[in-house]
């Protein structure tokens, strides 16, 4: 299940992250709504996380695919196109996690 709560984390990170965008400084109420609600669940989910799973790969794999989603979203809704080596960047932090979780005695929680 910490799984699931992690995912939620994640994607409730991702919303909080876009919306604080679309905040213009918080001068727009439903996009700060949304940071607010985005941030707290996404910090309610992943303390959930944290009774079963280390803190430091909780915190990596949140962490590591959070900027991979938002580079994602940024690129979908606000046309801003990651570059080559933010490319590479994001490929890393994917094979980073993939190596995590494949390898590391520390999932196995």
């Amino acid at each position: 299940m910490h799984f699931v709560y992690l995912a939620i984390a994640i994607v409730a990170e991702v919303v909080g992250t876009t919306a604080l965008k679309a905040s213009a400084g918080f001068t727009q109420l439903f996009p700060t709504v949304l940071v607010f609600v985005g941030y707290s669940l996404a910090f309610f989910f992943m303390s959930l996380v944290l009774r079963t799973l280390p803190l430091g790969v909780t915190y990596a794999i949140w962490a590591g695919l959070g900027i991979v989603l938002v580079t994602l979203v940024g690129a979908v809704l606000y046309r801003q196109t990651p570059d080559l080596p933010a490319l590479i960047g994001m490929a890393l932090i994917i094979a980073g996690i993939a190596i995590m979780n494949l390898f590391s005695r520390q999932m196995t929680v």
